[in-house]
C-alpha cells in the first residue's frame, strides 16, 4: 500500500501545483525580481502575415482592421498566404489589391499553416514579422505596441494579448483565458513566456526559426527564442478581439487540436533543452503537467478508489473527487447548479489531454488545421 500511497500524493501535488501552486510561486516571483523589458517608440518596416483557409466570410474584414492600423503606412506591408482556399477567399484579397499596394496575395498550395507562413516569410524583406489569424480583429495601436519591445534588443518575440468576447452560448474559456493571461504575464516579467498565441505575435526576421510544417508558432518559438538565449515576451497593452468558441463541445475540439501538434516537443523531449533552470521548470510546470493532466487524474482517481480502506482521508478524497464528476455532469445537462459550468469545462480540457495524447501517439501531429466552429 505504501507504493500506492506515493503514487496518489505525488498525482494529487502534482495537479495542485500546475493549477494553483505554481501560478502563485511565479506571481511572488514575478514580484521579488522583475526582469523588464527596455521598451521605446520604434518604427521598424513590418510585414503582417494571415495564413488563411477558406475564409471568405472574414477576411475583407480582417484587411481593412489591419490596414486602419496605427503605424505609418510606408512601412507596413500585408501579405495573405492563402493556404490552398477552394472559395472566395483569393478573389478578395485580389480585389482589395488591386486599389491598395501594401496587400499581396501569396496563392499556396494546401499545405498547412507552417509552411503558408514560411513561405511568406521568404519571399518578403522587412525587418519584423507580425502573424495573425483572419477571424482577430486588432486595437488600432496593438501593431504599434508590440513593436515598442523590440527596442530591447534580447527581445526576439513579442506575443500580445487576446481578449475573448463573450459567444452567448455554454464555453467557459473566458474565465479560464484570464487566469491564463495573468500567468503569462508573470511569466514575462521573469524572463520568457512557455507559449504565445497565434491570434497576434511578432518575431525579429533574424530569429524567425523555419519550424517543421507540423509543429506551429504558438508554442514552439518561444521555447526555441529561449534557447538561443533571446526573450519571448508578453505585451498586454497590445490587443486582438476575437470570439471564442460558442460551445464548450466546440472548444473541447480545439483544444485536442492545439494539444496534439504540441505534443510533439513534448515527447522528444526538445523543449526543455539548452534552457535555464526556472524556465525548465516553468516550461515543465505550464506546459507538459498541464498536457498530461487527465494521465495524472486517473491515476489519481484510480489509487485513491484503491486506497479507500486505508482511512479516513482516502474516503474524503475520493468522494471530493465524485462530487466533481457529479457537478460536471450537471453542468453538461446545462443544470443550473453553481460551479457546474465551470466543473463540465475542466472535465472536458482534462479529457482533451487524454484525446491528444491518444491521437498524436497514433498518428503523430497533424499538418493541416480546421478552424474552430462559432469562431467566425
Amino acid at each position: 500500500m505504501l507504493a500506492l500511497e506515493i503514487i496518489f500524493w505525488t498525482s494529487l501535488g502534482l495537479i495542485v501545483w500546475t493549477h494553483v501552486g505554481y501560478p502563485l510561486a511565479t506571481g511572488l516571483l514575478a514580484r521579488l525580481r522583475p526582469h523588464p523589458v527596455a521598451k521605446a517608440q520604434v518604427e521598424p518596416s513590418v510585414v503582417l502575415i494571415v495564413a488563411a483557409h477558406n475564409e471568405d466570410t472574414v477576411i475583407r474584414r480582417r484587411i481593412e482592421n489591419l490596414l486602419a492600423l496605427d503605424y505609418p503606412a510606408g512601412k507596413l506591408e500585408l501579405v495573405v498566404a492563402s493556404d490552398g482556399s477552394s472559395d472566395r477567399s483569393n478573389e478578395i484579397v485580389q480585389e482589395i489589391a488591386a486599389r491598395e499596394p501594401r496587400v499581396h496575395l501569396l496563392d499556396c498550395e494546401r499545405g498547412g499553416k507552417t509552411l503558408a507562413q514560411n513561405r511568406a516569410v521568404r519571399e518578403t524583406e522587412s525587418e519584423l514579422l507580425a502573424f495573425t489569424d483572419a477571424n482577430t480583429e486588432w486595437q488600432p495601436d496593438a501593431l504599434r505596441r508590440l513593436v515598442e519591445n523590440f527596442a530591447d534588443e534580447d527581445v526576439a518575440y513579442v506575443s500580445g494579448k487576446l481578449q475573448l468576447t463573450a459567444s452567448d452560448g455554454t464555453n467557459r474559456e473566458g474565465l479560464y483565458w484570464r487566469y491564463e493571461l495573468w500567468l503569462r504575464s508573470n511569466e514575462s516579467k521573469l524572463g520568457s513566456i512557455t507559449a504565445g498565441n497565434g491570434a497576434i505575435y511578432t518575431v525579429r526576421r533574424s530569429d524567425y526559426l523555419e519550424d517543421a510544417a507540423i509543429t506551429g508558432h504558438d508554442f514552439a518559438l518561444p521555447f526555441r527564442m529561449v534557447q538561443r538565449g533571446r526573450r519571448a515576451v508578453f505585451e498586454p497593452a497590445a490587443v486582438a478581439l476575437e470570439k471564442e468558441s460558442h460551445d464548450l463541445e466546440d472548444e473541447f475540439g480545439r483544444k485536442v487540436r492545439m494539444i496534439t501538434r504540441a505534443l510533439r516537443h513534448v515527447y522528444t523531449g526538445s523543449m526543455l533543452h539548452r534552457v535555464p533552470p526556472i524556465y525548465a521548470l516553468e516550461l515543465f510546470s505550464h506546459r507538459l503537467l498541464r498536457y498530461e493532466t487527465g494521465a495524472v487524474h486517473i491515476v489519481l482517481l484510480g489509487t485513491n478508489a484503491a486506497l479507500v480502506g486505508q482511512g479516513l482521508v482516502y474516503q474524503v478524497a475520493l468522494g471530493l473527487q465524485l462530487a466533481w464528476l457529479l457537478l460536471a455532469a450537471f453542468g453538461r445537462l446545462r443544470i443550473r447548479v453553481p460551479g457546474a459550468g465551470i466543473a463540465y469545462y475542466y472535465l472536458l480540457v482534462t479529457v482533451a489531454t487524454l484525446v491528444g495524447n491518444y491521437r498524436y501517439l497514433r498518428s503523430g501531429t497533424p499538418t493541416m488545421w480546421e478552424k474552430a466552429e462559432g469562431t467566425r
